[in-house]
């Protein structure tokens, strides 16, 4: 299934709760604007090669369009449509001033050098420097991309608009970054589950996690689930995947990690399984963290954790979201669980517009509790209307757009 049919869906049963008209429907569907570019480059080797870019602002009724930039081999406009259109729920489901657009270019990052992947950085700010910046719309990091080029985005565009660190986030600390901008997605996905287990009257101590995915967003998620005392009975990544019932050492996992390019393989500890072995593990809490569509209707009924948790984007496809909610398993949606990473962004945005930082701990006490915030009132419409934690968090993302796009009028 296309991302954005899934995408669609899960709207529509929001939309069907709200009783939203059609007109409202296909207004809040239908993306403000739809940018393909062509980035053309010389390769270190001299040929020239063609890559293409695009970029999805797709709602900007609660503020300027916000999303990521992501850099891999099979991002196509659907992709990215599908993707915008999740920003600008949740960016909502979190109450920030944000509308919502995705970004991404056609590449595999591994197959590029560092200095072929900065022309191709700077040529996509060539070709559409004119349509993002403060007050319009403000890219951060994504799969493939990373902090430097979030500053390579800062500086070509101050060649076209001068000094704005506030047109884009996710910048190195150094160059008018975050403290705490890199942890925040997995911070916020490892505090939201604590959350989950605590209100669904589950001991944290103990609980057996297992991970899909061990990049950015699941190494600090199995970090500060470890800190919390649980227990991380399986990890995994393209290269490998791991098990322990007895829990991994995580520490040593992440040391693994860090010292081989931030890949799992040959990694010591603990049983190697396959990636469809993670997935149906034993454990109490499932986190995919990587990419999305890894649990489908083919694969649904071998999950065997009653809680999943969407660190990635859209990891659950809607056949199988339906599969396992007809078993009782809990989904915690990805426009919830994830949302910590755009929450510090607005810190980040904030901070570059009044040219001030934030210390560290206030970063994290305030991403706690927007993030908690916004938990409770998940939590609280799902308890009210009978409806899942996913359509609770559509209804609230959802209901929120349609209010600022009837407040700011459609004329």
């Amino acid at each position: 299934m296309h991302a954005n049919e899934a995408a669609r869906i899960y709207f529509d049963r929001a939309a069907a709760q709200l009783d939203l008209s059609e007109s409202m429907r296909r207004l809040l569907l239908t993306a403000k604007r739809e940018v393909r570019v062509q980035l053309p480059i010389e390769r270190d080797s001299g040929e020239i090669a063609t890559f293409i870019g695009y970029r999805v602002q797709h709602n900007d009724a609660r503020g300027p369009f916000k999303g990521g930039l992501r850099y891999h081999p099979q991002v196509d406009l659907d992709d990215v449509r599908a993707l915008a259109a999740l920003m600008t729920w949740k960016t909502a489901v979190v109450d920030i001033p944000y509308g919502g657009a995705k970004g991404g270019v056609t590449i595999a990052p591994a197959d590029c050098s560092l200095r072929e992947l900065e022309r191709v950085t700077r040529k996509f700010v060539d070709a559409i420097h004119d349509l993002f910046g403060p007050d319009v719309d403000i890219p951060a990091p994504d799969m493939g991309t990373t902090a430097d080029m979030m500053a390579w985005i800062m500086n070509q565009y101050g060649k076209y608009h001068g000094f704005s660190p506030a047109c884009v986030t996710g910048k190195p600390v150094e160059f008018h970054g975050l403290p705490g901008r890199e942890e925040a997605t997995g911070r916020g996905v490892g505090a939201l589950t604590l959350k989950l287990l605590s209100r669904l009257g589950r001991k944290i101590p103990g609980t057996r996690i297992a991970i899909q995915g061990f990049g950015n967003v699941g190494t600090h998620a199995a970090k500060y689930l470890h800190d919390a005392e649980c227990r991380i009975v399986a990890v995994g990544d393209a290269t490998n995947s791991f098990h322990d019932q007895r829990g991994l050492d995580v520490l040593e996992l992440l040391r693994h990690a860090r010292s081989h390019a931030g890949r799992l393989v040959g990694f010591g500890g603990g049983e190697a399984i396959t990636g469809s072995e993670l997935l149906a593990a034993d454990c109490d809490v499932l986190i995919p963290a990587a990419l999305g569509g890894v649990i489908t209707g083919t694969n649904a009924a071998a999950i065997r954790a009653p809680i999943v948790v969407e660190a990635a984007n859209a990891p659950i496809e809607p056949a199988a979201d339906d599969l396992l909610a007809a078993r009782g398993v809990v989904v915690l949606p990805d426009i919830l669980a994830n949302a910590g990473g755009v929450t510090a962004s607005w810190f980040e945005w904030v901070q570059n517009r009044q040219h001030y930082q934030w210390s560290l701990d206030r970063v994290r006490g305030e991403l706690d509790r927007i993030l908690g915030q916004a938990f409770e009132q998940v939590w609280q419409l799902s308890a009210s209307r009978q409806v899942p934690l996913r359509t609770a968090a559509y209804m609230l993302g959802v209901g929120r757009v349609a209010r600022a796009t009837v407040l700011g009028g459609v004329t």
